[in-house]
């Protein structure tokens, strides 16, 4: 099979590149063709996402829009995997091309600020099925800016995203939760498939076993630290701010000191920068470090020298697969109970979850406390989170989204399409 992959960049900007990396070889590695078609490949400093070597790439950025489409109609692809682009008349010439499955890793056309959280009286998470209400109810809940020109932009552009949407045969999510969200949208059950991310960094090595690996780890006493790690983007809704707040908190409720670490870069960094040098200036007992962005070698040790990853967000994450990445490493988690969170942390298992609707300060930290105030327990949610991650493998993501290509590729797939996408459904 010929599989054209479609997204936006080439460059490694976040989750969404190196998921599809990791894709890519998959699919190369079961024996399909890969091309790949981008809108943008300034890398910034970061890595392209590695295709195979005899993989034609067509970059609009360098050849233009029509040069780059006429390749890929001319290259002839059995099926495109798509994970948007930034302009909808773009994706409505690509559709023409082949047929499609999209993925949909955020909420692409079902909310005006894509972030489907309503910031006033409280954030919470938001439950709206998207349409011309949401423009009513954009400022009086706060849900975005305050420019009317951007809001209507955004309306329209989602609009047109969730119209193109529906143009595919089958879009995947990576959680239930996203997919009860496309079904609100109206979306036919038959056409949404979850299937969960895979866990894409390399898995620990020649480790002994879990209890012995965690016996052999130093545990909390009087002098060293509890550590918490933060590892995020730092926007108001990834509750950066909120765990800063909690600290003094956490450090009274567990009687020792603690040591948070925030891997990460934002809009919000240099806020919280000065927020944590108020609170260190009125305690002894929290210390707060900023690691910056940290490649995958330096998060993988910043998992090893972790007690506990703290997921603090405000808005519903879509699935959350750094708490699955960090749980490779024995590392459980503390996390508001939003959108597909509490799909992979379960309560008292791989760690702990606050009340999400909605998320408040003492909810979170009473979250973290539950993970470390009993060093039994930590040990057990310790191994409860390496247990968690093994079924996040590539090798199931891939068994599932191969099963989808084949079905969306047959030429009869609109007639047996229904009772297919639904066994996927049940036996994903």
């Amino acid at each position: 099979m010929r599989i054209a992959i479609v997204t936006a960049n080439r460059g490694k900007v976040g989750g969404l590149e190196a998921y599809l990396e990791a894709v890519i070889g998959g699919i190369a590695a079961a024996g399909h063709e890969i091309a790949f078609f981008c809108e943008f490949d300034s890398f910034d400093g970061r890595w392209p996402i590695r295709t195979p070597p005899d993989a034609p790439i067509w970059c609009i950025s360098r050849i233009g829009s029509q040069p780059a489409l006429q390749a890929m109609r001319e290259w002839r692809p059995d099926l495109i995997y798509a994970h948007g682009l930034s302009a909808p008349t773009l994706e409505v010439e690509v559709q023409r091309i082949a047929p499609g499955v999209f993925f949909a890793h955020d909420y692409y056309g079902a909310c005006i600020s894509g972030e489907k959280t309503t910031r006033f009286p409280l954030s919470r998470p938001c439950a709206r099925r998207f349409g011309w209400p949401c423009v009513a109810h954009f400022y009086p809940h706060r849900c975005g800016g305050l420019s009317p020109m951007t809001m209507w932009s955004d309306f329209r552009r989602q609009s047109q995203r969730l119209q193109l949407m529906r143009n595919y045969r089958v879009t995947i999510t990576a959680s239930e939760h996203m997919r009860a969200e496309y079904l609100r949208q109206g979306f036919p059950p038959t056409a949404v498939t979850a299937i969960p991310c895979p866990v894409t960094t390399p898995a620990p090595d020649g480790l002994p076993e879990e209890r012995e690996s965690i016996a052999a780890k130093p545990v909390p006493g009087p002098v060293r630290p509890w550590r918490l790690l933060f590892a995020g983007r730092m926007e108001a809704l990834k509750g950066a701010g909120l765990l800063l707040e909690v600290l003094p908190r956490v450090a009274s409720m567990l009687g020792v000191p603690i040591r948070l670490t925030l891997a990460g870069e934002g809009r919000e960094r240099t806020k919280l920068e000065a927020s944590a040098m108020e609170l260190r200036s009125h305690t002894s007992q929290i210390e707060i470090r900023f690691s910056g962005w940290l490649d995958q070698e330096d998060l993988v040790a910043a998992y090893r020298d972790s007690d506990l990853l703290v997921i603090p967000s405000l808005w519903p994450e879509p699935f959350g697969l750094v708490g699955i990445e960090a749980g490779t490493y024995s590392l459980p988690a503390a996390a508001f109970a939003v959108g597909g969170i509490p799909e992979w942390l379960k309560d008292g298992v791989n760690g702990h979850l606050a009340p999400g609707d909605a998320p408040t300060p003492a909810g979170l930290a009473s979250a973290i406390a539950q993970c470390l105030r009993d060093r039994d327990e930590h040990d057990r949610l310790r191994i409860g989170a390496r247990i968690a991650a093994r079924q996040f493998t590539l090798a199931n993501h891939m068994r599932q989204l191969l099963q989808v290509f084949e079905m969306v590729a047959k030429p009869d797939f609109a007639h047996r399409a229904p009772e297919r996408i639904a066994a996927a459904n049940v036996n994903g």
